[in-house]
């Protein structure tokens, strides 16, 4: 059932379309946005923005697809469902190549758009909770000391305690005490966990 936390944002030229779906989706409790194209979504959107975009793919001034690239390029997360002509299925294929959550063929039944639309917040709170996760990794490791870093970095790397000694030159017992507290503050309670963590940081800077 909705949230009230996610917006639908419909991006269509055609005004009975967008009138037709506003309809619809406020009928099911969602709460719907619309704009007539897509630099008026541009001129509206901010980086917090939560739910997901019904986005034509042939529209004057810029088409979906190339909103879709502009988007990209400003780090949104928000899933796009594309909806096409029966022409422009090459493109929405496309546009899922590269990226785009999924796209429906016009004509459509109701039931087949909300279907997609709730596969596409359940992908939009998948990718709030790993950007929540993702934060709090690296808050984490800026608590971390250099040192700590290092060591973390070699158990990540598979490294037993013994040569993480020879490889910083320091003893064993102080490498014990490092590996102790990077665990701590990294919020971890097994080697899997750290490794996960750091997978996750090399995801997202590297």
């Amino acid at each position: 059932m909705p949230d009230g936390q996610h917006t639908i944002f419909v991006i269509d030229d055609d005004e009975a379309m967008r009138d037709s779906m506003t309809w619809l989706l406020e009928g099911e409790g969602y709460g719907v946005r619309c704009f007539a194209s897509g630099s008026e979504f541009l001129a509206a959107r901010s980086d917090d923005l939560r739910g997901c975009i019904v986005l034509d793919v042939r529209m004057p001034d810029m088409s979906g697809l190339e909103l879709h690239e502009r988007l990209d390029n400003l780090g949104s997360t928000l899933p796009i469902i594309f909806v096409t002509g029966h022409g422009d299925v090459p493109m929405a294929v496309s546009a899922l190549q590269r990226g785009a959550c999924d796209f429906i063929e016009k004509p459509f039944h109701n039931e087949d758009l909300l279907g997609r639309i709730r596969r596409a917040l359940e992908l939009d709170d998948q990718l709030a909770a790993r950007r929540q996760r993702d934060t709090a990794i690296f808050h984490r490791i800026e608590q971390l000391t250099p040192r700590e870093r290092e060591v973390m970095r070699l158990v990540v790397a598979g490294k037993l305690n013994k040569q993480i000694a020879d490889a910083l030159d320091i003893s064993m017992k102080t490498v014990e005490a490092h590996r102790a507290r990077v665990m701590e503050k990294m919020g971890v309670r097994t080697l899997a966990e750290l490794v996960k963590a750091a997978i996750a940081l090399e995801e997202n800077t590297g």
